[in-house]
């Protein structure tokens, strides 16, 4: 009679301690945090843009003067016009690029395949603000490399390259955002078996002919939205168009913007001229993903298949060559004359031993306190930013892949709505949040940290995300069947599971933070200049022999980094596509 008691007793115990707690989950607290902490970065600046846009200015009325101010003028007006223009010739240009070298790097014997591909990565890596540096430098219609020794060799009065120009704009915008066409268009190539080729090569189709017909079809989406991605980017840049356009007298959507900013200045017009910004920003992304969610276009057979390399025979001499080319324009050539201006005493006087020294260098360690200043609020501003960006992402995608509180597709779009604004529109959005009562933050190093982590949390959102979904939940259920809760479970099992995906993040995120321009450029102060701000400024004191010593600290530090995560993570983790 005893041990029958006891049975259901113990039966009873153990159904205790397996059945989930009813009581409250202190861990609610910390989501709910989260979650308003989100708010803060994305929703009241946003709110506030949209709000000044329609501010009388030095008031608070309602009107459309501000609307009626920014697109009254042709100069406006022919501002964008030159944005869409720009953009269009720059993405074309990254496509002719990118889409051959994807298809050499993927499916044929082109030698040097993997050097190719690590010159892609080495371009990503370049500021595209210092690679304009370096073709102002290559081709300047005067002193430029290219030029002098054009003039040199055949003897006439002048160079034929102009970087001063808007074709010179569209070349540098174009060579330096090609990756990402890259990314997109190998990620679909490397999916596509060889089944369909062979097929196509069985019915007598030659190599070119069965590239254009089958293979480079099957990969469009993924071209396409490379394309919409490379297009916003350029409607976007700063930093490339204040070098080269403003000398050249032309006008486009992002330098119009910086003149809201001089005295006297206009927020508001600034924040009414942004708005078509954001609206052909979100048009082409909805675009874009359409395309993008059909990746069943891409797998046509259902095997698996074999993925044999084209043979291009004589003709892979002429694609390395391209490839070569592609790295010499890219990479090479912009680096070598950076290098030499880093170490000249006057970066027009020629190569000589006697015009080589390390005073540059020293100058910007030891003696220049406005350069040394900016350097370490690069290097500590993206750390800062990185580390953020991890640990707020991180949070944010457990709640939202697990579903902890209610509406986590809104808290997801909410994480993702930055991509949809311009840095330097979210440059406008935070002045107008926060520079004035009762935050006062202009000129801080607060106001920049809090753009920069508004900006580039989506990237660690997204990429720790997709390893949350890897993570079988059960788990986690285990850990908490035995007593430890939600904190413990982020501690002990999701983090150290996690913990190269979260390092790959921040890797990516530390380096896209210091190269930042759009963002910075509007909201730092004397003493919060980074080094892509610092870079305008000795640009137009004509100061390169300090600007490209600075360059050069600046790739060492990104190229340190992102080979340390190479051996840790593997190679391809910096062009990885989500």
């Amino acid at each position: 009679m005893d041990s029958t008691v006891a049975i259901p007793s113990s039966s009873a115990t153990v159904s205790r301690y397996l059945r989930p707690k009813r009581s409250f989950d202190s861990m609610v607290i910390l989501w709910i945090m989260l979650a308003l902490l989100l708010m803060f970065l994305v929703i009241n600046p946003l709110c506030r843009l949209i709000i000044d846009s329609f501010r009388q200015v030095g008031g608070t009325d309602f009107t459309l003067a501000n609307y009626v101010a920014a697109f009254s003028r042709a100069r406006h007006i022919q501002a964008v016009i030159n944005t869409l223009w720009m953009a269009s010739f720059a993405s074309l240009i990254a496509v002719a690029m990118a889409v051959p070298l994807a298809w050499a790097v993927s499916r044929t014997d082109m030698p040097g395949r993997d050097w190719a591909h690590a010159s892609v990565i080495a371009a990503f890596i370049i500021p595209t603000f210092l690679g304009a540096i370096g073709w102002m430098l290559l081709a300047g219609p005067n002193a430029g490399w290219l030029n002098r020794i054009f003039v040199g060799v055949f003897g006439t009065a002048t160079g034929p390259f102009n970087i001063f120009s808007f074709s010179g704009l569209c070349f540098v915008i174009g060579i330096y955002a090609f990756p990402l066409i890259y990314v997109f268009t190998r990620s679909a190539l490397d999916l596509i078996s060889t089944e369909m080729e062979e097929a196509a090569a069985v019915h007598g189709a030659g190599t070119l002919r069965t590239m254009l017909k089958v293979t480079l079809p099957l990969a469009l989406p993924a071209i396409l939205g490379g394309f919409i991605l490379v297009f916003l980017e350029a409607t976007a840049l700063y930093g490339t168009p204040a070098l080269i356009a403003i000398p050249a007298r032309f006008n486009v959507a992002t330098t119009q913007l910086a003149t809201f900013f001089e005295h006297p200045l206009r927020v508001e017009v600034a924040a009414a001229f942004s708005m078509p910004m954001i609206g052909v920003t979100i048009l082409l992304l909805w675009v874009q993903r359409l395309m993008l969610s059909n990746r069943s276009y891409v797998s046509v057979s259902g095997k698996g298949g074999d993925r044999r390399l084209v043979r291009l025979g004589p003709w892979k001499w002429l694609l390395a060559a391209y490839a070569l080319l592609i790295s010499l324009v890219t990479v090479l050539l912009p680096l070598l004359v950076l290098l030499h201006c880093a170490f000249a005493k006057a970066w027009g006087q020629g190569a000589s031993i006697s015009n080589l020294t390390l005073d540059n260098f020293h100058h910007i360690f030891f003696e220049q306190l406005t350069v040394r200043q900016s350097m370490w609020n690069t290097f500590s501003y993206a750390a800062v930013t990185a580390t953020a960006c991890c640990t707020l992402g991180f949070g944010i995608a457990y709640i939202v892949q697990r579903r902890l509180l209610p509406l986590t597709p809104v808290l997801s779009f909410l994480t993702l709505s930055p991509v949809i604004i311009p840095g330097i529109v979210l440059a406008i959005c935070f002045y107008s949040a926060y520079a004035g009562a009762p935050f006062y933050l202009y000129g801080s190093s607060a106001i920049i940290m809090v753009a920069f982590v508004t900006r580039f949390l989506p990237i660690a959102f997204v990429t720790v995300g997709s390893g949350i979904r890897s993570i079988n939940p059960e788990l986690e259920e285990a850990v908490r069947i035995l007593g430890g809760n939600r904190l413990m479970v982020l501690r002990r099992v999701v983090a150290p599971l996690l913990k190269k995906t979260i390092l790959g993040a921040w890797i990516l995120t530390f380096v896209l933070a210091t190269r930042e321009l759009s963002t910075a450029v509007f909201l730092s102060g004397p003493e919060t200049r980074v080094i892509s701000v610092l870079t305008l400024d000795l640009s137009e004191q004509g100061r390169y022999e300090i600007l490209a010593a600075m360059g050069v600290v600046l790739l060492v530090v990104t190229t340190v980094v992102v080979l340390a995560g190479m051996r840790v993570l593997g190679r391809d983790f910096m062009l990885r596509q989500p």
